[in-house]
């Protein structure tokens, strides 16, 4: 009996990489959270168009919409964990674990890959809004408590709690619309449904070089090179708002290690591949491309950052 539990031990330890060096051997998921349009999505399947070159195999997005990205992310999380259903993110996936009072998902449960792209959010208006910078939307706000509106890509999102941040550093009373993803969340915008919204520059940054939104300022702590003459929130004159994003790939956390290194190696040939880098500079996101360690290590860096968040917006989701 003990010959025979060794050798199944030597098997187990064996398959990981003898799995690995014929992985992928059919098409790969890669479960989206969003509607098509957003941020996410487009780095997904800018990203799944890139691994299916370099692994020889199509990674093939879904989107999943729908309850702030729990739906997808309670999937993925419960998928077999062999590689082949994987989950595209945001801080989304870090927030929930903290916004929800009964999420149907741990962090523990997902391993990161690596993130594929960083940008932040743009504050942003109907061009045919009156106000003209934030101080604008300030006044506008004060004169009229729980009369306008903001939307947002889904129950926390970081635009979700950038609006939250916002409300609380300026003393306003805004009422928070959720859609299933960031473009829903601008058609809204676009249709005169709400009067402001944090979007990320991939998703919104077309609508306000053609004129029909207004960017008022970026949420970070530097200007965005997409549209370098919008301020940050402190140039603005709001402290205290800085919410920036990344697009990262998940796996389920018993993912076999070696699939999760080759993975990650993939991605980060797919972001320096010189058109990858130009797309998504076009679209206002920095490439990345760390390792899984280092995403790993990232993540639990973001639960403390957005555990805190949560607690001093007061958001919170039953």
């Amino acid at each position: 009996m003990k010959k025979l539990l060794f050798a199944l031990t030597l098997v187990a330890l064996s398959a990981g990489p003898a799995g690995a060096q014929t992985y992928p051997s059919r098409p790969v998921r890669v479960l989206v959270g969003f509607s098509p349009g957003g941020g996410v999505d487009i780095s997904a399947r800018l990203m799944a168009s890139k691994l299916s070159e370099i692994l020889g195999q199509q990674f093939v997005v879904e989107n999943k919409p729908g309850a702030g990205t729990n739906i997808a992310a309670a999937e993925a999380a419960k998928s077999e964990p062999d590689g082949y259903t994987l989950f595209m993110n945001s801080p989304a996936v870090v927030i929930n674990t903290a916004l929800y009072a009964k999420p149907p998902y741990k962090l523990s449960d997902f391993t990161g890959v690596s993130i594929f792209a960083a940008t932040t959010n743009l504050l942003v208006v109907p061009a045919s809004f009156e106000a003209k910078t934030v101080q604008d939307l300030i006044r506008i706000a004060k004169a009229n408590p729980g009369k306008l509106n903001y939307s947002s890509a889904g129950q926390g999102t970081t635009q979700h709690l950038a609006g939250e941040l916002f409300k609380l550093r300026t003393g306003t009373s805004i009422v928070h619309v959720p859609f299933k993803g960031s473009g829903p969340s601008m058609q809204a915008l676009l249709g005169g449904q709400v009067q402001m919204s944090f979007i990320n520059p991939v998703a919104a940054g077309g609508q306000v070089k053609a004129g029909k939104l207004r960017a008022l300022a970026v949420t970070d702590s530097r200007r965005t090179e997409l549209l370098p003459d919008v301020p940050t929130m402190k140039e603005a004159g709001v402290d205290g708002v800085e919410v920036s994003l990344w697009y990262g790939l998940l796996a389920p956390a018993a993912t076999p290690h070696a699939i999760v290194e080759k993975l990650g190696e993939a991605v980060g040939r797919a972001t320096r591949d010189p058109a990858v880098r130009a797309a998504l500079k076009k679209e206002g996101a920095d490439p990345v491309g760390n390792t899984p360690a280092q995403f790993n290590a990232y993540l639990k860096e973001e639960y403390a950052r957005w555990s805190e968040v949560v607690r001093v917006s007061g958001a919170r989701v039953e």
